[in-house]
């Protein structure tokens, strides 16, 4: 995660922050215009995904650096993965879509929801001044709960300059271990990045603070808030937190963080501690488990209708109005009008999507097992319209019929007609 990253990673997400949307401001789903069309409707009432699509995106990602890549759609109607490549590119053994990976800031999505859990028991609000819980921590009273859930406190991300140069900044914190408190020290030393409240500025800060929020409410460690929550009740199975041990017990993929110099090989990122990210991205999970908790999430099975709703209070973070974030989740609003929720993650070696409909009844997973490569990040994300889209319908055009089938480069790249040729928008890159 570095200012390499930002560009083309789930992490460091580019900055927007103008009016509120909120979750029933989202686009309808896509109603089907012909019987043939109805025909490809499924339970979850979306289209059928496209599975030719789905592996094109994997392949795609693979051409673009990746040793590997999966994805796997689960819900109502069944289970389907597609993978590619390599999980391990010493022994040559194949991605697999059982393995255990680092899931990086798909963990803030597990630390908002014990969050709000506690804001459900009254044992904090969300809009009370932070130092209220941790007195003396920030420099401003002024920043809240909410701020921290939302990227609007204006706590500068340490991670920008701690991984400026990308492997020797990760070697240098690989077997590291980190105090809450030295982080947002480190934070602290650099200019804050926004006034509370203003602008949405994505920062890994802020999910430290709510790690230690959650251990001061509770009296315990987060890896036991997580594992009596949510991995229990939800029989996660092979979902944990494990910092500060180092490896990936079981069945797992290994992680290959591409260094910044062109032509380098890959370094191997499997085994580090993930002390420099804690709450904000040091949990490890596979498909199966992500698939379960965003749909459980989605279904309102881990919090109450108030604060499911308060997390999906939404507001942009670009200037494409595809893209918003709420509480410790993000939305994205898909070419075909679906939108879905969940949360991307980029960890050394790891780029992960997770993201289910609004009902919970469709989710999807997908991961590559490298990082520090943006245009490989960005192709994995082309697995979210295969997924939740369908394949395209084909269009009419001057010169007769047009297929305009997902080209998975983006995760929300749509066509749109001009008379008398079809032109494609340009691809957005997900983050």
């Amino acid at each position: 995660m570095n200012r390499r990253l930002a560009a083309g990673v789930a992490l460091l997400a580019v900055v927007a922050g103008v009016a509120p949307a909120t979750a029933a401001q989202a686009a309808p789903a896509q109603v089907p215009a012909t019987a043939a069309e109805a025909a490809q409707i499924s339970k979850s009432g979306l289209p059928e995904p496209d599975l030719e699509g789905l592996l094109q995106a994997l392949q795609n990602t693979a051409a673009q650096g990746a040793p590997g890549a999966l994805a796997r759609i689960g819900g109502v109607d069944g289970v389907q993965s597609r993978t590619v490549g390599v999980r391990d590119t010493t022994t040559g053994a194949a991605m697999d879509t059982r393995a255990r990976f680092r899931i990086g800031s798909v963990t803030k999505t597990f630390s908002s929801v014990v969050l709000l859990q506690l804001v459900d028991e009254k044992k904090i609000d969300l809009d009370t001044s932070v130092n209220h819980y941790l007195p003396g921590l920030l420099p401003d009273d002024r920043i809240t709960v909410r701020h921290l859930l939302t990227h609007r406190s204006g706590l500068a991300d340490y991670t920008n300059a701690m991984f400026e140069q990308t492997v020797p900044g990760f070697e240098a914190v690989r077997n590291k271990q980190f105090s809450y408190q030295d982080l947002v020290t480190l934070s602290l030393s650099e200019p804050r990045t926004t006034e509370p409240g203003v602008s949405y500025k994505y920062s890994n800060a802020n999910f430290v603070v709510v790690g230690m929020l959650i251990e001061k409410a509770t009296g315990r460690p987060v890896a036991k808030e997580y594992e009596r929550r949510i991995i229990k009740p939800l029989k996660l199975k092979d979902t944990s937190y494990v910092h500060p041990r180092t490896e990936i017990k079981g069945l797992h993929t290994r992680g290959y963080l591409t260094p910044d110099e062109a032509g380098a090989p890959l370094v191997d990122s499997t085994e580090q501690t993930a002390s420099w990210a804690q709450s904000a991205g040091a949990m490890i999970s596979n498909p199966a488990d992500l698939g379960t908790f965003m749909s459980a999430l989605m279904a309102g099975k881990l919090l109450s209708p108030r604060s499911l709703d308060a997390m999906l209070t939404v507001t942009p973070t670009d200037t494409t109005n595809t893209r918003f974030y709420g509480l410790g989740l993000r939305r994205y609003d898909l070419s075909c009008g679906t939108s879905v929720y969940g949360h991307t993650g980029t960890v050394q070696g790891f780029y992960t999507y997770a993201f289910a409909t609004r009902d919970g009844k469709r989710s999807l997973t997908a991961m590559a097992n490298t990082s520090n490569r943006g245009v490989a990040n960005t192709a994995l994300g082309g697995t979210l319209e295969a997924a939740f889209c369908g394949k395209k319908p084909v269009k009419a055009t001057a010169r007769g019929f047009s297929s305009a089938q997902n080209d998975s480069s983006g995760p929300a790249r749509s066509a749109v007609t001009s008379a008398p040729a079809e032109v494609d928008l340009p691809e957005r890159n997900a983050r």
